[in-house]
């Protein structure tokens, strides 16, 4: 049985705390920096000043060009920065939470023996799925009620042919993108991926308990069904959540992209968990072998990532059509810093160290490889939320480090009291004795 140390709760209190303060001084000097017009005159002036003017969101393209228009704009991106803050993370977090379910769903539905030591840390990691979840509905009605306005499409005037405004492309995709059915949408991709998370672990208590087959068998059900959940509200969060940022931009590459991001996180997060009970001696039974085999996964989900970024970005730049190419363009001139750098955590680290299968077995540099992948995979929910919501106007400053630490510390917080209160051992699995003989032949 797992024990919360006293070291860690308080590690994880004082970054939810540290994390609160942080992000309170950034949103007094975001809103501080909105009533003075001048400084954001002054910032427009410098954002523009090497001569460029490429839009980072396509319904720029299409808005009014006065200059009391644009500053109205400007401000509405400045002012987009704390609730932006928040969303990436979250996404980042729900995803990841839901992708260790995937992964562990997966693993009762093909049956597989290795992986059952670890399944308790899969289901610790899913169980953030609520908290996470929570804060999106949170965001999902600040944006319908508009106290926000991370998501363009959401303003009445766009689909009224009477308004001024009146954008036809966001009017043609009207009965997917409006408010009441997006809210909708996120209850059901929210409650329904607790309500699993829920059911899977009360069934696995349950067969712990009995030992019975057919309560074994509704695992093996309820994974199933959480797969084809998973598959369906993947896509369809990945749209609403991140790709419906930009509008007038699609991609068919884009669910996959999101969903293997999320999948890498989520081994990552759960090779670092296993070391650290391995490490202090409450999972003994994992070893080299299971390290190995999650190593592998890590590695093919990062290499699997890349794939997917590489298509998607050569199949928009070759087409080099302006109202889709706009939404790398932009990336590439105001978030250079961070677009092709991406790569370096995500691919290219990943590609030199780990292809080797001996480095896999070793402690230190996979979990520091997982670290790595962790902070890349960060930075790419950064890069798919911000360019479209504060535009050229961005940091990464109080407001994103507070948002970031605080989410830290409350998934610490939230997944070790979840492991605090389970057996770290499936003893009614199947399969378990399989997974204590695990011994991987290369």
């Amino acid at each position: 049985m797992y024990t919360f140390s006293p070291k860690l709760r308080l590690i994880s209190i004082i970054l939810i705390v540290l994390g609160l303060v942080l992000f309170g001084a950034g949103y007094m000097m975001n809103h501080g920096l909105l009533g003075d017009e001048a400084k954001i005159t002054h910032l427009m002036e410098t954002v523009h000043s090497n001569g460029h003017n490429a839009p980072t969101h396509s319904s720029e393209m299409n808005g009014g060009h006065n200059a009391a228009s644009h500053i109205e704009h400007v401000k509405h991106q400045i002012a987009n920065e704390p609730l932006s803050a928040i969303h990436f993370v979250a996404v980042f977090l729900f995803g990841l939470s839901a992708a260790a379910m995937f992964f562990y769903s997966i693993q009762h539905a093909s049956h597989a023996g290795w992986s059952i030591i670890v399944t308790r840390v899969m289901e610790a990691v899913g169980s953030f799925m609520p908290w996470a979840g929570g804060v999106l509905i949170i965001v999902a009605i600040l944006n319908a009620a508009h106290y926000g306005h991370l998501f363009h499409w959401m303003d009445p005037a766009l689909v009224d042919p009477n308004s001024s405004e009146f954008d036809p492309l966001i009017y043609e995709k009207k009965k997917f993108l409006n408010v009441p059915f997006y809210v909708i949408r996120t209850l059901i991709y929210v409650l329904g991926g607790s309500f699993f998370v829920w059911k899977l672990k009360s069934l696995t208590k349950k067969v712990d308990e009995t030992k019975s087959r057919e309560d074994y068998k509704k695992v093996y059900s309820w994974s199933v069904g959480y797969i084809a959940f998973f598959g369906f509200c993947s896509a369809a969060w990945a749209w609403d959540w991140l790709m419906s940022i930009d509008p007038h931009w699609y991609s068919t590459m884009y669910i996959w992209y999101a969903l293997v991001s999320c999948l890498a996180s989520a081994i990552a997060v759960i090779i670092i968990i296993s070391v650290y009970l391995k490490k202090n001696g409450f999972l003994p039974q994992f070893n080299d072998n299971h390290l190995h085999d999650l190593g592998k996964f890590l590695f093919a989900s990062s290499m699997l990532w890349t794939y997917t970024w590489f298509c998607q970005f050569m199949l928009y730049w070759y087409a080099d059509i302006p109202e889709e190419v706009n939404y790398f363009f932009g990336r590439f001139e105001y978030y250079s810093a961070l677009f092709l750098p991406s790569l370096i955590p995500t691919f290219l680290i990943p590609l030199i160290v780990m292809v080797s299968s001996s480095i896999k077995r070793n402690y230190k540099v996979v979990v520091t490889m997982a670290c790595i992948v962790i902070l890349g995979q960060l930075i790419i929910h950064f890069l798919m939320v911000m360019p479209g919501t504060v535009g050229p106007f961005w940091n990464f400053g109080l407001l994103e480090i507070g948002s970031v630490v605080f989410f830290a510390g409350l998934f610490i917080f939230v997944v070790m009291t979840t492991l605090s209160k389970m057996k770290l051992i499936p003893s009614g699995n199947p399969y378990l004795h399989e997974s204590m003989i695990f011994e991987y032949p290369f």
